[in-house]
């Protein structure tokens, strides 16, 4: 008997089990349970009847009257107590099921791209979903690809990478972790490797359990920030992956909108696509400091003026800039496949408004802002001085998204304004027309940003 008044406990322990399941799973469960229950209810009930009847005939045969048993011994209020408690069960379980299918629901599992290209902030915006607990983060994980194989410029080559870009992702953004063992060089063995690129900058491989012991005379290339861990196990990374209820993903390696298209559209996957853009003059300054050696021409070009800058090097400052443009331009024309799914964003209103564009970028992902991002937006954007180093995410935002006008010189932003015209048109950067409008703090060089933006 005390096995039985026990049972509505464990159904309950039982049920918390349950609720960490899939919805459908829970739910299918839950039907089962209360087909069984409202079986085991009645025939119960059945049994209660009977012994119910049973003194009443016996009194009537022997003509006496009925004495009430006592509750707490006899089987016929046990039998009460477990008709009650399976009762009270079944209100339960049906409470749950309401529960789950409607406000309780943790939502969909969402699929976040922030596409961005070199120097455009995209470090920075990506720890605002690094940030937030439920999200599994990667940061540049195609990273690898480009490292791995080889593509010329241009042409078939240029779609050929692309492809490949695309196909990569989409395995990641679905937890396939072992697609990047094709890729990370020396190769993983037996799943384990200390060289995935940057993997400090992703909090869910630098948590327990894929954060294992440490190993000695192991060298971590990319190793953790704020705890030591043994070679990445990619295995424990996927199975974090999947237990997380979302996921993110940052990348400067893919700029071409269109071939995204197949992703918007498997049914596994509900992506919503980020496109962080930068002032083109803002993004040259950034560059030629951050990869000093690829922009000596450009340097002394601007410092000296003797050598002619060479129209190949502005064909690509070109190119990059219309590669932008057209992705953009395609978002913005909201065609079927990619409406609700693409947003814009300038690095510029995200420096100077951190939390409120914060806020729109998770609105716009169908996700909680949480107090954890909220508290790392306010202690990184407010920092009196910036961090050290070209990457780092720590800095004074609002005072230094303009810093590059007063060291760029006015025929390199001129440069960059000739070929970079229609882009620069479509984001809402102003010309400046001399060196004095480039320098003069007081000009902003930003259009309002438009609502249109958020498809």
């Amino acid at each position: 008997m005390e096995i039985r008044r026990s049972l509505p406990q464990d159904m309950r322990e039982l049920l918390h089990c349950l609720k960490m399941r899939s919805k459908y799973a829970v739910l299918l469960v839950f039907v089962i349970g209360l087909v069984i229950i409202e079986k085991e209810n009645n025939f119960i009930s059945r049994v209660s009847d009977k012994l119910k009847q049973s003194p009443q005939a016996l009194a009537e045969a022997n003509g006496t009257e009925i004495s009430p048993a006592p509750a707490e011994n006899g089987s016929l209020a046990s039998l009460q107590e477990l008709d009650a408690a399976f009762s009270q069960l079944r209100s339960h379980l049906y409470n749950i099921t309401l529960q789950l299918a409607g406000d309780g629901d943790p939502g969909p599992r969402r699929h976040i791209l922030l596409m961005a290209t070199t120097r455009t902030g995209s470090s920075f915006v990506g720890e605002f979903f690094n940030q937030q607990g439920s999200i599994f983060y990667l940061f540049e994980p195609l990273w690898h690809v480009e490292k791995t194989v080889t593509f010329l410029p241009g042409g078939a080559s240029a779609v050929g990478s692309a492809l490949v870009y695309r196909d990569v992702l989409k395995q990641l953004l679905l937890c396939d972790l072992y697609i990047l063992e094709n890729f990370i060089l020396p190769a993983p063995e037996g799943h384990l490797t200390p060289f995935l690129f940057r993997r400090g900058s992703s909090h869910s491989l630098c948590e327990e359990p894929v954060c294992t012991p440490s190993t000695k005379k192991v060298f971590e290339k990319y190793y953790c920030k704020n705890r030591r861990c043994g070679p990445l196990n990619i295995t424990l990374a996927a199975e974090a992956c999947r237990r997380k209820q979302h996921v993110a993903l940052k990348t400067v390696r893919i700029r071409q909108l269109e071939f995204l298209q197949p992703l918007v559209e498997d049914p596994r996957l509900d992506l919503r696509i980020i496109q962080l853009v930068r002032d083109p003059r803002a993004v040259l300054a950034s560059r030629m400091v951050a990869f000093s050696g690829k922009y000596e021409t450009w340097k002394k070009w601007a410092s000296e003026g003797e050598a002619p800058l060479h129209e190949e090097e502005v064909q690509r400052l070109r190119g990059n800039c219309e590669s932008i443009r057209v992705s953009a331009e395609l978002g913005l024309r909201r065609p079927g496949w990619l409406r609700g799914r693409y947003m814009l964003v300038r690095y510029e209103d995200v420096a100077r408004a951190p939390l409120q564009k914060a806020r729109e970028m998770y609105r716009f992902a169908g996700l909680p802002l949480t107090p954890q991002v909220e508290e790392w937006i306010g202690k990184n954007t407010q920092a009196p001085h910036d961090g050290n180093g070209v990457y780092s995410t720590c800095k004074n935002s609002s005072e230094q998204f303009d810093k590059w006008r007063f060291s760029m010189p006015f025929k390199l932003a001129q440069v960059v304004q000739d070929a970079c015209a229609p882009a620069m048109q479509l984001f809402g950067y102003k010309l400046a027309g001399s060196p004095a409008a480039l320098a003069n703090r007081s000009f902003s060089l930003l259009e309002e940003a438009q609502p249109a933006w958020v498809t």
